[in-house]
């Protein structure tokens, strides 16, 4: 296969970025889309040219670090992430555009990574259980309803890739807060916390920057592990159960 790649470059974040035309030549369908970045970066170092810096980690659609949208779709054109996307869902001779995701809060470092450090601080503002448990309680002490841990095993499934904001023309990251706020609540080792979790979330979120949620949907059309967009109907509930309380 023969692929152009129109390709977004920027030095650094005040740096004016453009997109930049590359044509990859003997790309194989079964190679992933990060295999094929790899090969256009070869390309470029042999010329003794900039090699386009993107994200990854695990290539296993674990991690959530290869966020790219691709020919405007987070992750690209089928759901899942970038590192599981081959270039079999593409035709010969294509031409693909590769931006990095688009929100204030997620500012570009370099090409096509961006900073998504602020996913960071909202979990750093709630999405954990303080309380002491010494060693690994045993499976069956706290007993653990089968709705609920179904539940908290769909919400746990997030990997913080930031589809859910690439996706949403508002930029929200209500899905992402959402699935961590949920995770936790519908545990009893999260219920100490319930009413202070889901406040200092969200107002970590809204300090971020991110934009306001209006149930447009496409973050759950974009996400890769099926978080549903009732999620961030339930944090809704948990946020203004929790305003209700605090107000008394």
């Amino acid at each position: 296969m023969r692929i152009d790649l129109r390709v977004w470059r920027q030095k650094n974040a005040d740096a004016p970025g453009a997109m930049v035309t590359y044509r990859v030549e003997n790309v194989s369908p079964d190679m992933s889309f990060l295999e094929m970045l790899d090969t256009l970066n070869e390309d470029l170092l042999l010329r003794g040219e900039d090699p386009v810096a993107f994200d990854h980690d695990c290539r296993e659609g674990i991690c959530g670090a290869c966020s790219l949208v691709i020919n405007g779709d987070a992750h690209g054109p089928e759901r899942t992430t970038t590192c599981q996307l081959h270039m079999r869902a593409f035709a010969d001779g294509d031409t693909i555009d590769v931006e990095p995701w688009r929100a204030a809060a997620f500012p570009v470092v370099k090409d096509l990574v961006v900073d998504r450090t602020a996913f960071d601080r909202i979990v750093q503002a709630g999405g954990y259980i303080t309380a002491p448990t010494g060693s690994a309680p045993e499976a069956h002490a706290t007993a653990v309803p089968k709705a609920d841990a179904d539940s908290a095993f769909e919400h746990a499934e997030c990997i913080g890739c930031g589809a859910c904001v690439a996706a949403c023309p508002n930029g929200s990251a209500m899905l992402f807060t959402s699935a961590k706020v949920n995770h936790l609540n519908v545990l009893p080792q999260g219920a100490p916390e319930r009413e202070t979790r889901v406040l200092d979330m969200v107002a970590a979120m809204d300090d971020e920057g991110f934009g306001g949620c209006t149930l447009t949907g496409e973050c759950a059309t974009a996400c890769p592990k099926g978080i549903p967009l009732p999620s961030i109907a339930a944090m809704n509930r948990e946020w203004l159960r929790a305003t209700r309380k605090a107000r008394r």
